[in-house]
């Protein structure tokens, strides 16, 4: 297929390497991302595959826990500006409100429900919220949680709710212990709670890529073997949250922080404001020279 200028500086972005070597490697993929960034990473050029999406989309994420379940949930705006403002603070907190007291199963349910269980629907709510505030607003995700008497919930909102976690920490009601754990997934990001819940066919790949990189590097079989095991390793500390170092005290890992109070990690989840979401980003310098030009 043709290469095009675009797919170039996508791979380029994703992985910092160089144009010309981007190019050979969507050309030996044959036009394939994840195929040329593994190219790439084999050959030591690429530094690692870690992707992120343009963010550029505004809102908040709010937790509200009520008793036994807990509503994480994102709201987006279109300004920071709004983001900001009390009336569309209060509005998330409303409809999070909503979603842990009615607990939709989706974002389909959720909407067309009526709003705190009369009136009008979630939707129709925002609407009117839409028309006052002067933006638009939109509900864009959200997960309930469930937990037993012998768990307890721990929350986090960095930057006043540009990221939100929660997480349920079981056999356990130390608060402190689960806020801490939150912050923590705030900041590391973690993809997996441990090692068995790491997709197989993302650790087999990353095993290829590991020991192609180290052949190309000329270490002999039998070296390249327990390099990739301890390249893995490196792997599993990078997405799993139990054995990354904990924030607070780099010394310890977290799996071990609650090894020690006899919890563990029944689930977690954390939203960042706008991730995934590509936003149009107006170049103000051509906009005004295309407007001089249509009054010349």
């Amino acid at each position: 297929m043709a290469i095009t200028a675009s797919m170039v500086k996508e791979l380029r972005e994703k992985t910092g390497a160089g144009m010309m070597d981007c190019k050979k490697a969507l050309q030996e993929s044959d036009g394939d991302m994840e195929k040329a960034i593994d190219i790439l990473r084999e050959k030591g050029i690429a530094k690692a595959a870690k992707k992120s999406g343009r963010v550029a989309a505004e809102g908040l994420s709010m937790v509200i826990v009520n008793g036994n379940v807990a509503c994480i949930v994102e709201v987006n705006s279109e300004t920071d500006f709004v983001a900001k403002n009390e009336n569309f603070q209060e509005m998330v907190k409303e409809v999070a409100t909503h979603l842990v007291n009615q607990r939709p199963a989706n974002l389909e349910e959720a909407l067309g429900q009526a709003f705190n269980g009369n009136g009008p629907t979630l939707q129709e709510y925002i609407n009117e919220k839409i028309s006052k505030i002067g933006e638009n607003l939109s509900l864009r995700r959200f997960e309930i949680l469930e937990k037993g008497d012998q768990d307890v919930f721990g929350s986090y909102l960095h930057m006043g709710g540009r990221i939100g976690v929660v997480v349920q920490l079981s056999n356990s009601s130390d608060e402190v212990l689960a806020k801490d754990i939150a912050m923590h997934v705030a900041a590391a990001n973690p993809k997996y709670i441990n090692r068995d819940q790491v997709d197989a066919s993302e650790l087999e790949r990353e095993k290829e890529v590991l020991t192609a990189q180290a052949l190309n590097e000329g270490k002999p079989a039998n070296i390249v073997e327990k390099m990739v095991i301890g390249r893995i390793n490196k792997f599993y500390e990078e997405i799993c949250l139990v054995d990354q170092s904990f924030v607070k005290d780099p010394d310890k890992k977290v799996g071990k922080l609650l090894k020690d109070a006899n919890a563990s990690v029944a689930a977690l989840t954390r939203f960042e404001v706008g991730e995934g979401i590509e936003k149009k980003v107006d170049n103000f310098v051509e906009e005004v020279m295309a407007q001089a030009k249509q009054n010349m």
